[in-house]
């Protein structure tokens, strides 16, 4: 961040406020769009990032300039529904059960469908040239701690997301490393899953336990009982060839 002082203009903005998003968007050429919620989410809140996405795609449809938005959204609105324990792959073309969502009252994940649905139907219909990074569980220094309620949000379901060969992590600088070349990378085109691992084994679950301790509690004692590994269903053809250079 050199010379941020010289380079950084911050505005301030409400999602829910159309106009101060338009001027917040004057002079610019991309938007890089996180909704996430600092107040978690229950069933009271669930549409409030849908309603901002309608205002931030509108704003960009009626922005000269803009050339592409990149939409930062979760896997979460892609793994969830009620055949979960299938066989199936898990790729960009899956999206969560909104119904499901309700039922299980996954929120986040609900809120996230909502709003990604939203975005692209919108998207679609201004010809607003946009792409979607649905990343796995962001981790890094300091994120977590930063980021509780959303931490915790994404992490309900966990035993099934484990079970079922869905918990994905990622690394907030990889992240934000394919959120770049999707802007950059003229060929982009839809979603793309973002994720460094998916955690399936017990070992790999003990150390993810541990990253988010003090967020989330440690079992006392821990042996590893030498299960195998369950299986992956996540796909990542689109993300290899973004991060390779070759992203269409």
């Amino acid at each position: 961040m050199e010379k941020a002082e010289e380079r950084l203009e911050v505005s301030s903005v409400d999602v829910l406020d159309y106009h101060s998003i338009l001027l917040a968007l004057r002079g610019c050429s991309a938007l890089f769009c996180c909704l996430d919620s600092p107040d978690g989410y229950d069933e009271r809140n669930v549409d409030i990032e849908a309603r901002g996405a309608i205002n931030v795609v509108e704003a960009c449809a009626q922005t000269e300039g803009i050339e592409k938005v990149v939409f930062s959204s979760s896997m979460a609105a892609a793994i969830w529904r009620d055949n979960i324990g299938s066989d199936n792959d898990v790729d960009e073309r899956s999206w969560s059960d909104q119904d499901f969502c309700r039922k299980l009252k996954l929120w986040y994940a609900l809120s996230k469908t909502l709003s990604e649905q939203t975005a692209w139907a919108l998207a679609m219909d201004r010809a607003v040239n946009m792409v979607s990074i649905n990343s796995g569980l962001v981790l890094g220094p300091g994120v977590t701690q930063q980021n509780p309620k959303t931490t915790l949000a994404y992490l309900k379901g966990t035993p099934e997301m484990y079970e079922n060969g869905v918990l994905a992590i990622v690394d907030v600088d990889f992240m934000v490393d394919v959120h770049i070349k999707a802007f950059r990378d003229q060929s982009t085109r839809g979603r793309y899953f973002c994720f460094n691992q998916v955690v399936n084994t017990e070992e790999e679950a003990m150390r993810l336990a541990q990253r988010l301790s003090p967020l989330i509690s440690l079992p006392p004692s821990y042996e590893n009982q030498g299960n195998e590994p369950y299986a992956e269903r996540l796909r990542t053809k689109k993300l290899s060839k973004l991060v390779e250079g070759t992203a269409y």
